[in-house]
């Protein structure tokens, strides 16, 4: 038997009052038992539907059909109940790549009826204590490749609810956690999970740089595989999944292992990052069918999709960011597919406002995702006139429950959801993206939080004050542009740029680094001492 469930993610979740309205009528197709558990459901599917020996998950090494992948993750959530000594409700921390090995270890947790906390392999000790600090994981789950980062953090204080650490992707290692599960049975009985137990963990970084831990259940998950994945990306049994969104982005989780399990689909996990030629050619040599990335890549991909072709492939799919129409007629042009736009939000879990084939409209990202309800509004939640800017403010079957987070009175309002994105939306229903109304900074798809990188810029002995801001840019959409007051002494020249750039990329994860430096002799502050951070846009523009 495992250990009593553990109640530190309900205990933790915001006051009744303050979640969202979780609205199911629009989704006929949703039927969820009391208790469910995620793992056990799309496998289930998969099986009911004659998919048992289809291929599930593949890499360069091997193959999975989901009969096989079952026992594998059960043999995983074996370990965690039985050497590890975890209980139901337990948060895990996964560490990896997109890899066969991180998938099944997600699995496993979730099957185990923990909560999975996903975390990006970039991250660095400092960024993984805050979130060791805010989730307070029992057990971590690494790819061996990536311990030291996980081992510096777990030897600070805020490390010490990590009682275990499990390697995988380590043959030589008689205490990994493929070695331990290879000697189990994938026999046990299991814990009860609920359909609200929660499921996932999946942390984002405000505006502030403080991390946000907002929280998904069994449920969520199950209706979010019934509205955009059914309705627009209709998946089906014969595809072949590719992308490179990471797994510890819900839009990387969804459409690279939740989404093809739900359509009895196959996924193809390389292990290693892509190059935009090495994924078209991906594309032949999986027989890939759809290919998930962010609009940055699908540029990069255009010339060598105009040069190789594109073989099977049927549906591109691309957020994370805003996707310019210049890049998707581009890759229009070059592809001869009409790519699929879309806007979620890790608070949804997955995509609410999207259109495929001939529902696109040039400039818009498309029509509100069957199964959610969708308004522009005013600062008071009133909705504004067809072809006004205001507010995204969305309602359906998934919605925000942050881990302990005063942040929660503004991402939920009177039950509805407001991903912080401008919008306008036309008399025909679709919505038009304009920017994000905060401070956050999304280049290449990955999330920025300004103050994060003014505080790794200021611990730097040359650097007096800096502010940190979304700069335009035509191939990233944004990049990370830092102005800079110096201390008196040093000077502002290329080598200063490289020694700051250098200085941020040893702190925090690489992709955060200002790829643009401008060395001014002060900052625009308000009377008590506020950063102006729309004065250094204007100074941006020029």
């Amino acid at each position: 038997m495992s250990a009593p469930f553990d109640r530190f993610v309900p205990d933790r979740l915001p006051p009744r009052e303050q979640w969202p309205q979780f609205r199911y009528e629009d989704l006929p197709g949703l039927e969820v038992p009391e208790a469910v558990n995620l793992v056990d459901a799309l496998l289930d599917r998969a099986e009911r539907a004659g998919h048992g020996d289809r291929p599930m998950l593949r890499s360069p090494q091997r193959t999975l059909g989901y009969r096989q992948a079952r026992e594998e993750i059960n043999r995983i959530a074996q370990v965690l109940l039985e050497d590890l000594g975890l209980a139901p409700g337990n948060r895990v921390l996964l560490r990896g790549g997109n890899t066969l090995e991180m998938a099944l270890a997600w699995l496993g947790v979730v099957k185990a009826g923990m909560v999975a906390l996903a975390t990006m392999p970039l991250l660095r000790a400092r960024e993984l204590g805050d979130i060791l600090e805010k989730a307070q994981p029992a057990a971590a789950l690494c790819d061996a490749r990536l311990l030291e980062e996980l081992e510096a953090a777990r030897a600070q204080p805020v490390g010490a609810s990590l009682r275990s650490v499990l390697s995988f992707n380590a043959p030589e290692d008689a205490q990994s956690l493929e070695a331990r599960a290879a000697k189990k049975s994938g026999q046990a009985q299991w814990p009860v999970t609920q359909a609200d137990d929660i499921a996932l963990m999946a942390f984002t970084s405000g505006t502030t740089g403080k991390p946000k831990a907002p929280v998904h259940s069994h449920r969520d998950v199950l209706a979010a595989c019934e509205a955009w994945p059914r309705h627009v990306l209709r998946i089906q049994s014969d595809d072949v999944v590719v992308g490179s969104p990471p797994l510890a982005f819900t839009f990387g989780l969804g459409g690279l292992l939740i989404f093809p399990m739900w359509g009895g689909a196959s996924v193809w996990l390389p292990g290693a990052g892509y190059t935009p030629e090495s994924l078209v050619r991906t594309f032949h040599d999986v027989g890939a069918t759809i290919c998930f990335t962010a609009p940055t890549f699908y540029r990069q991909m255009a010339p060598f999709a105009r040069q190789l072709g594109i073989g099977s492939l049927r549906q591109t799919v691309s957020a994370g960011e805003g996707l310019p129409d210049a890049t998707r007629q581009l890759w229009k042009e070059a592809s001869g597919l009409e790519m699929i736009d879309g806007i979620g939000a890790t608070e949804m879990f997955h995509i609410f406002v999207s259109s495929a084939g001939s529902e696109v409209r040039r400039g818009a990202i498309g029509k509100v995702v069957p199964g959610y309800s969708a308004k522009v509004v005013d600062d008071e939640g009133n909705e504004v006139p067809r072809g006004t800017i205001g507010k995204l403010a969305v309602i359906g079957p998934t919605g925000c429950r942050y881990l302990e987070d005063e942040r929660q009175r503004k991402y939920v309002k009177q039950g509805w959801n407001y991903p912080g994105d401008a919008f306008m939306q036309d008399e025909d229903g679709y919505f038009f993206y304009q920017a994000r109304d905060d401070d956050m900074i999304i280049t290449a798809g990955y999330n920025v939080g300004g103050p994060e990188v003014e505080d790794a810029l200021l611990k730097h002995p040359a650097v007096a004050e800096c502010g940190v801001i979304g700069a335009p840019d035509e191939e990233r959409g944004m990049v990370v542009k830092a102005f800079c007051v110096l201390k008196p002494g040093h000077a502002g020249d290329a080598a200063m740029v490289k020694a700051l750039q250098d200085h941020v990329k040893a702190s925090i994860a690489p992709f955060k680094y200002p790829r643009a430096i401008e060395f001014v002799a002060t900052l625009p502050r308000t009377e008590t001492g506020k950063l102006q951070r729309f004065r250094l846009r204007q100074m941006d523009k020029g």
